[in-house]
């Protein structure tokens, strides 16, 4: 994979699970004699992740597991450990990450890859399964890295942070300087390339090219879900990706994007998703109840943030 040198910074790139990556890493700052094996190494995390974990390949470990939820089977241990993951998320958020959401994804025509390159996608009517209501209970043995999960579900929701911290445990004991960035989620370890915190722009999520807010951030993760790409129509129904479990239908009515500052990239990217689900008219109240660092822009195109947001806010647009 591509590695080049810009000045005394490496920068490798890759593109998988639909996004580019990117980790920049000071040369200088590694005690590895051969820095662009390394890079190699976390770069690859994200092909593993996609390769075991995509929904869009049938013969994938998470598809063939799906084909067939109330049975066990031995997996690889990458996802067993994202079935975890996504079981402590679901727990910790009582159900409102849930990712077994795939179903009404899959009755909105999201059962392939959409080209949400296009400016407008539209699929035929579908029925709609019924909002999700029974417990998520699957069963882990670890022991067998063997799995139950009960009914079909969709990592998505999970599986970028995932890669991004896995990624960064790669990095993290040869240097404390990098960024590990993931379309829109990434972790930024110490110091960027001029000794200072890493700049973070949030992107506009109506397409402009002026970011909306700038973020100063040292040891943080930041993740956003926004659903500027990841929109389409179904009939004449507009739809998009963030889907709510208590309803069955995408969420978040008053907003367009959510952004999240946190310690961990995995538990950052699932709540945006919960922040988002939670709307407009309460997404202040449950940042501040939760105490989470988070910036979001509505549909109206007003751009807030969080008590908890503002020490790492250092431009916004006005």
């Amino acid at each position: 994979m591509p590695v080049e040198q810009l000045n005394d910074t490496l920068v490798a790139t890759t593109r998988a699970m639909a996004s580019a990556i990117t980790i920049q890493m000071p040369r200088t700052s590694t005690d590895v004699a051969r820095p662009e094996r390394l890079l190699d190494q976390a770069l690859d995390v994200f092909h593993q992740v996609h390769d075991i974990c995509t929904r869009f390949d049938p013969q994938s470990p998470l598809m063939r597991t799906n084909a067939s939820p109330t049975r066990r089977h031995r997996v690889p241990r990458v996802l067993f450990d994202a079935l975890q993951e996504a079981y402590t998320a679901y727990e910790r958020t009582h159900g409102v990450f849930d990712p077994r959401v795939v179903r009404h994804l899959e009755s909105m025509g999201y059962d392939s890859s959409l080209p949400f390159d296009q400016t407008d996608i539209q699929v035929g009517e579908r029925d709609e399964p019924a909002p999700l209501r029974r417990t998520w209970q699957p069963r882990f043995r670890a022991s067998k890295s063997d799995v139950w999960i009960g009914e079909p579900v969709d990592l998505g929701g999970i599986g970028k942070g995932l890669a991004v911290r896995w990624a960064s445990d790669v990095l993290a004991p040869h240097t404390q300087d990098y960024l590990v960035e993931a379309g829109g989620d990434c972790y930024l370890a110490g110091r960027a390339p001029d000794g200072d915190s890493w700049r973070v722009g949030v992107e506009d999520p109506f397409g402009g090219e002026t970011p909306v807010a700038v973020l100063a951030v040292s040891d943080r993760a930041v993740a956003t879900s926004s659903t500027r790409l990841r929109h389409w129509r179904v009939g004449e129904r507009p739809v998009h990706h963030l889907i709510d479990p208590r309803t069955g239908k995408s969420g978040g009515e008053g907003l367009i994007a959510v952004t999240v500052v946190g310690h961990d990239p995995a538990v950052a990217e699932v709540d945006t998703k919960v922040l988002f689900l939670s709307g407009r008219d309460a997404i202040a109240r449950e940042a501040a109840r939760h105490e989470m660092a988070a910036l979001w822009c509505d549909t109206e195109g007003q751009v807030h943030y969080s008590e908890a947001m503002a020490p790492y806010v250092i431009w916004e647009r006005t």
